[in-house]
């Protein structure tokens, strides 16, 4: 029961780049310590989705948010293939 949590992307237009944004802005900790970050996208019908997929996992990759003690990594992710699609493994 909280607020929805802001996107990478929606927080790298506001400060500019993705660059200035810290692991502890995006990677929020909630019920048992469940970890969650959501990549977000563009505008609707102005680049493509995949793009925010692709630098969220960059940006968690380089901050080294993916640690050892991380039982599960689950990505929920669009399924259409707009762009490129999102059909092919990650």
């Amino acid at each position: 029961n909280s607020k929805a949590q802001s996107t990478i992307m929606d927080m790298a237009r506001d400060k500019g780049t993705v660059e200035d944004l810290e692991l502890e802005d995006v990677l929020l900790t909630g019920w048992s310590d469940v970890k969650c970050a959501e990549s977000g996208g563009p505008e609707p019908g102005v680049g493509c989705a995949g793009r925010g997929v692709i630098t969220a996992i960059n940006f968690l990759e380089e901050n080294e948010a993916y640690t050892p003690d991380l039982d599960f990594v689950f990505y929920d992710v669009l399924g259409d293939v707009v762009c490129g699609g999102f059909a092919m493994p990650i």
